[in-house]
């Protein structure tokens, strides 16, 4: 504020001497607090916007197989414990979510208001499918349905269908790490490629590029100050251990093979 208020003066002073410094001063502060609200105000709005979006899709991807059933309302219910929601948001995202599950919800004007909202920012994008990846597979397995339908989602937003297969190989690594279940060398490297994005055949130059871009695309606090709510910071800070976790896998795996 001090810099503005710097700025406004020395211009007010060039126009007017001291009193202009003193107006210009205090125009300098007043613009300034005016474009941090503006800024509280978009950022608020991005959130509110994304756990309303979020929930509604939610809803309508649980009843791709044509009903809801009580194992997934108590999904729902454990995602407003997991994203720490208050007693306002949570009421939120019922009505939303409720909204989703609706015969005459429409899904492609509700993925359309959340590109809108969410300024097709591609980590935004990728966050709001991790979350409807992590939604229908907490048991680590993605239906036929649930899969054709995560599809759908996705080209909806814009990203491609091996967003898709990117985030179910990340479920499958996290599941696999919670529940202590063995899976092989190759199928851990198989989904780490699929983690990264990439070809098995890229160069290990290319491959470290594309990690960093990644990294530096979902760190939290970068998401953060674009809007993403803090109480989703915790899916954000899973999705960049499992980003590092997959290229360790790749670098470990090509020593081997060295």
């Amino acid at each position: 504020m001090l810099f503005a208020m710097i700025i406004g003066g020395l211009i007010g002073y060039a126009f007017g001497k001291f009193p202009g410094f003193l107006v210009g001063a205090a125009l300098g502060a007043f613009l300034l607090n005016r474009a941090k609200s503006r800024l509280i105000g978009k950022l608020q709005s991005i959130q509110s916007g994304f756990i309303e979006s979020v929930f509604a899709v939610m809803g309508a991807l649980c009843k791709a197989d044509g009903v809801v059933s009580k194992d997934e309302i108590q999904m729902a219910e454990a995602m407003f414990v997991r994203f720490r929601l208050n007693e306002a948001q949570r009421e939120t995202a019922k009505a939303a979510f409720s909204r989703g599950k609706a015969e005459d919800f429409d899904l492609d004007a509700e993925l359309a208001h959340f590109l809108r909202i969410s300024g097709r920012q591609p980590a935004f994008l990728q966050m709001f499918l991790q979350v409807q990846v992590s939604a229908v597979a907490a048991d680590g397995v993605v239906h036929p349905a649930e899969h054709e339908m995560l599809v759908r989602i996705a080209r909806g937003l814009g990203l491609p269908e091996s967003q898709v297969d990117q985030l179910e190989a990340m479920l499958r690594g996290a599941h696999a790490g919670q529940t202590g279940s063995r899976r092989s060398t190759a199928q851990q490297t198989d989904d780490a490629y699929r983690v990264m994005g990439v070809a098995p055949s890229i160069s290990d130059a290319e491959l470290k590029k594309v990690y960093r871009k990644l990294m530096s695309e979902n760190h939290p606090d970068k998401l953060a100050g674009r809007g993403l709510p803090e109480s989703m910071r915790e899916m954000a800070e899973e999705r960049t251990q499992e980003i590092t976790h997959a290229y360790d896998v790749i670098r470990e795996s090509r020593k081997k093979s060295a």
